[in-house]
Formats: structure tokens, C-alpha cells, sequence
């Protein structure tokens, strides 16, 4: 089985460096790290098996092949479309937030 490279978007950069800056914020360095941790691998798994995330938003967004995977430990969701050569990683939210408003901007 061959991964396939995941490549996130560079919103998906910022929601990244956000969600960071709120953990370091809190004067909370073991979550950062440990945020880090769980996207990589969250990154793994959907560059082994793309077809893993739940395609919920998919219909809901009229977004053909958009997919999620939950952050494990963390209220985050990674939101992705698998590609012929790659995983496009469009955003990184925090579950509680309006997804389809946020998915459209």
C-alpha cells in the first residue's frame, strides 16, 4: 500500500497556528505538543486510508468527496479531499464552530 502525501491548504495552516496559539495562550505547552501529535498522526491515517473520514458534510455542503476525520483527545476536525495523487487538507476546526459557515469562507 503506498501513502499518499497529505498536503494541507495554507487556511488549513492558519487554523493549525490558531488553535496553537490558543494552547500556548493558556500557558498550556504539553497541549500544544500534544495537538501536534494527534494532527500528525490524523495526517497518517488519512494519507494510509483516505476513504477513513466520515463524507457528513459532504452532502450537507454539496462538497463531492469532502471528508473529516476528529482529532483524537481534541475538539478538532480535519477536513480533507482525497485527490488521484494526494490528500488536500482544506481546513482543521474546532468542532463546535458553525462548520458550513466556516467550509464556504
Amino acid at each position: 500500500m503506498n501513502d499518499k502525501p497529505v498536503i494541507p491548504r495554507s487556511q488549513a495552516n492558519r487554523d493549525v497556528e490558531q488553535a496553537l496559539d490558543f494552547y500556548l495562550g493558556q500557558d498550556a505547552p504539553d497541549a500544544a505538543l500534544n495537538f501536534i501529535d494527534a494532527l500528525e498522526a490524523a495526517y497518517n491515517q488519512i494519507g494510509q486510508f483516505p476513504v477513513a473520514g466520515s463524507p457528513r458534510y459532504d452532502h450537507e455542503l454539496n462538497l463531492p468527496g469532502l471528508r473529516f476525520l476528529p482529532l483524537h483527545g481534541f475538539p478538532h476536525l480535519v477536513f480533507y479531499v482525497e485527490q488521484d495523487d494526494y490528500v488536500d487538507v482544506w481546513r482543521v476546526l474546532h468542532a463546535r464552530q458553525d462548520i458550513p459557515s466556516w467550509m464556504i469562507d
